[in-house]
């Protein structure tokens, strides 16, 4: 028991002192041990890295998974170490609704084996999400949330460490020169000549002991501070250590940056293939129930044209399949020259993109131009015939706007 209220007193003893140094250099009024400028760098990036971590962390988990409350559900079974219960994404929700309907409008009818063919493209949507997201979470979020919960509470602590450690050395700095002011003060006043006539030179007697005590005190005072700037510059290698370690942390971020990257391109890779089989069967079923209609999206997924050029809209827009193998046979024999428009059912198209003709049969586009385009029995439902003038040929329906 005496040695624990030793110790209590002790470290009440150190606080106290911490929080007068700390509370004088607030006021001005106690000098402060200033760190190297390479030092105070560190500390800089370090405080920079792990605010923009938890900022780049909290935005992916909002874009992984808009719903606040599912996120809440989500970090409370991950602080009670259980495994979350999986959940339906949106769009397998959506599959789910639209096969029901399906089922109970009639699944034979148009609209309903639509249904049926949109739901499946849907439910394999949600499956490419629920992928995305697992990947992201393990190869992204994971490391950023472990370098906030591992590595930045280790540096954390040491910085708190460091903190102390120097409020001890400035501590200790102000203590030795308030002794060697004492000591000083007393020297003087001891070195004045005593009147040995007096019947009392007790000034004298009492100068010379206090010059020893504060002589004394500033020994202490000095071993103290020696040992102080050592526990200091330990614990400021330490840190420094720790600091300079940051630069491993932002290796191992890109690599993970890269990683999540390239899975979010996989993901909207796959749903654009899955759309594209998708409208390739919704095209085939429309031709067959309404005649004579044309088929594709009137505002195809793509970068504003304005601030795209031609070039770049070419290489970054998905190409349509080429010229090969998109007639069924018996229009590859198919003279476009001998072709004439329909009676009826002719429109007006409006370029969106740039477009080199892979061979004669197809016609070359130029954006923001105007073609007239038109379908014919049996072809294939991703192109249109355009004609411009005298020119005629073949055109992905991607490229186009249908006006009216």
């Amino acid at each position: 028991m005496d040695f624990n209220m030793k110790k209590l007193a002790s470290d009440a003893g150190i606080f106290f002192t911490r929080a007068v140094q700390f509370t004088e250099e607030k006021f001005g009024q106690a000098e402060k041990t200033e760190l190297d400028a390479h030092f105070e760098n560190l500390l800089a990036r370090a405080d920079s890295t792990k605010n923009w971590t938890e900022k780049i962390l909290r935005q992916t988990e909002v874009l992984l998974q808009p719903n606040p409350s599912a996120r809440v559900e989500e970090l409370l079974y991950e602080k009670l170490d259980r495994k979350a219960p999986s959940r339906v994404t949106n769009g397998e929700l959506l599959a789910q609704y639209m096969a029901e309907a399906a089922g109970e409008l009639g699944p034979t009818t148009p609209y309903g084996k639509t249904l049926i063919k949109v739901a499946e493209a849907e439910k394999r949507l949600g499956a490419a999400e629920r992928d995305f997201i697992h990947t992201a979470s393990i190869n992204f979020l994971t490391p950023l949330r472990n370098f906030l919960e591992g590595d930045w509470k280790t540096i954390s602590k040491e910085r708190r460490l460091l903190q102390n450690r120097r409020l001890d050395l400035d501590a200790c700095k102000a203590r030795l020169k308030k002794a060697k002011a004492a000591e000083a003060k007393a020297t003087c006043e001891g070195d004045t000549v005593p009147d040995f006539q007096e019947t009392r030179p007790r000034n004298y007697i009492l100068s010379a002991s206090a010059s020893a005590l504060w002589n004394d005190e500033v020994d202490k005072a000095e071993q103290e501070l020696r040992v102080a700037q050592t526990e200091f510059d330990r614990q400021a290698e330490v840190t420094r250590l720790l600091l300079e370690g940051i630069s491993s942390t932002h290796v191992n971020h890109l690599r993970c940056l890269h990683e999540f990257v390239e899975s979010q391109t996989t993901y909207y890779a796959q749903c654009y293939r899955h759309m594209l089989d998708l409208q390739k069967q919704l095209g085939s079923s429309q031709g067959a129930i309404f005649p004579g209609t044309f088929v594709g999206t009137t505002e195809p997924a793509s970068p504003p044209l304005s601030s795209t050029s031609p070039t770049t809209a070419a290489a970054t827009m998905p190409v349509g399949p080429s010229g090969a193998g998109l007639a069924p046979p018996g229009e590859a024999a198919l003279r476009l020259e001998e072709v004439s428009p329909p009676a009826s059912g002719t429109r007006k198209a409006r370029v969106l993109y740039d477009y080199e003709a892979a061979d004669s049969s197809e016609l070359a586009l130029l954006a923001d131009e105007l073609i007239t385009v038109y379908s014919l029995p049996g072809m294939d439902p991703d192109w249109l015939i355009g004609e411009r003038g005298n020119k005629k040929g073949k055109v992905p329906v991607t490229y186009l706007e249908l006006l009216s």
